[in-house]
Formats: C-alpha cells, structure tokens, sequence
C-alpha cells in the first residue's frame, strides 16, 4: 500500500524550489502524492488548515504537516 502525502504551496519561488526537491527525492512508487497550489485552488485552504498546515510550503505525509520553509502564512492565502 502507497504512502498518502499532499503537498501545500503557493505558486512563490520557495514553494516552486521545495516543490521540485519534494518531487525529485520522494519515490512516487511507493508515495501517492498530490500536489496542491493553494493560490489556485483557494476552496482548500481550510482542507490545509484542518490538516495542520500552518505556512506554505508543507508536506502532510498520512496526516502529519511537516513545514519544509517559509514561503506564506497560511492566513494570507484565505
């Protein structure tokens, strides 16, 4: 069974350089990753505060949120 992990960003160039590195190191063979540009889907920013998302870029792996840096306040993106 895949491990489940959604990844947070908005679109700025820390969350574009996580997002590489996030895609580059994680073996999608045995994680399903889902890729979330807050910015552009607004309607999920609650869907990432639920999920411990607390500045963007994230990583929620089975539903821990782990901060990789600061590219946004989740607050600025409501």
């Amino acid at each position: 069974m895949k491990t489940s992990a959604k990844f947070y960003h908005a679109g700025c160039p820390v969350c574009l350089a996580a997002e590489s590195a996030v895609v580059n190191y994680l073996d999608r063979s045995k994680v399903d990753l889902e890729i979330v540009h807050l910015g552009d889907a607004k309607g999920r920013v609650a869907e990432a505060e639920k999920a411990g998302v607390k500045s963007v870029p994230a990583l929620v792996i089975d539903g821990q949120a782990l901060h990789l840096n600061f590219g946004a306040d989740i607050a600025v993106l409501r």
